[in-house]
């Protein structure tokens, strides 16, 4: 009889063991799949085009020289704003000592940059939209108030020429901030001498 009670007694506590381990890996599974939802639903966005700008390593000369010329401050507000940001390698292709130049003169380099900025969102759908109408052609103006020409290149990508002749094609779409969009270019569009 003694010999029984155990036996039930153990079989009990194996039982009771188990199913505590069972509640345990369920409750691990389900601290599991509630971080994973809540991982996958966040906002990608930037608050405006500033943050989208800085969203990339590829553009953070781009990034210094819109708050070196002070013009932070007003692509934060307002908008929407596309700009259309020199990469990293596109500024290194200016003449020797140019770049230096234009970041110890803010005047300049406002002057260059807002010949890449334009009013208005222009995503790459937006892009192809106005080409589309345009016959792949648009024009657009930038917040100089010069014209910013957009085609096709001889290579198929967008090819953007300014009031000059200067011309750099499109490399990167869509990064999207809450006023406006960022679309980057392999070169600098320089003004008129």
């Amino acid at each position: 009889m003694k010999k029984s009670f155990l036996v039930i007694a153990a079989s009990l506590l194996v039982c009771f063991t188990a199913s505590q381990a069972m509640a345990q890996t369920d409750t691990a599974k389900k601290t599991t799949t509630t971080t994973t939802i809540t991982t996958t639903t966040t906002n990608n966005a930037a608050a405006d085009v500033v943050g989208a700008l800085n969203s990339n390593p590829d553009y953070t000369t781009a990034a210094l020289a819109v708050k070196t010329a002070d013009l932070e401050s007003v692509l934060k507000t307002g908008g929407p704003y596309t700009i259309f940001a020199p990469n990293n390698n596109a500024f290194t292709k200016l003449p020797a000592g140019k770049l230096d130049s234009l970041m110890k003169d803010p005047v300049k380099l406002s002057a260059l940059l807002k010949g890449h900025i334009v009013n208005g969102k222009y995503a790459k759908a937006d892009i192809i939209k106005a080409l589309t109408a345009g016959k792949g052609k648009a024009t657009l103006t930038t917040l100089d108030g010069q014209t910013l020409t957009l085609s096709i290149s001889k290579t198929s990508t967008l090819q953007l020429t300014n009031a000059a002749g200067s011309t750099a094609e499109v490399t990167l779409y869509d990064l999207i901030g809450g006023n406006g969009v960022v679309n980057g270019l392999n070169g600098v569009l320089l003004p008129s001498k």
